[in-house]
């Protein structure tokens, strides 16, 4: 089975603060951010809702994805949430249908 790597958009709520990140493990991350275990941005901005998500093979091709995004302008990131979660939904519930919670080293 081969790694996957993610670039992720997290919302402190629909148009609110964004901050954009990458991980080769989604579900623990997102996790992490929910549970105030990541210290700094996140944290002190309450920004804990998976908006949005990419999925990638190549783990060069994800951290230069992450770069551009967040060179992107705010409209463009806002158009891209929208455009595949209008409702601006936290993914993560969708994300952890049928597993458990991350273990957390």
């Amino acid at each position: 089975m081969e790694k996957s790597y993610y670039i992720y958009i997290l919302a402190s709520q629909r148009n609110g603060t964004l901050y954009i990140g990458v991980t080769s493990d989604l579900i623990k991350r997102i996790w992490q951010h929910k549970n105030k275990l990541v210290e700094g941005f996140t944290e002190k901005y309450g920004v804990d809702k998976l908006v949005y998500y990419e999925q990638f093979e190549d783990a060069e091709y994800a951290l230069n994805r992450e770069k551009r995004l967040k060179k992107y302008n705010r409209k463009w990131k806002m158009d891209m949430i929208e455009k595949l979660n209008p409702d601006w939904k936290d993914l993560y519930e969708e994300l952890i249908s049928g597993f458990p919670d991350p273990v957390v080293e």
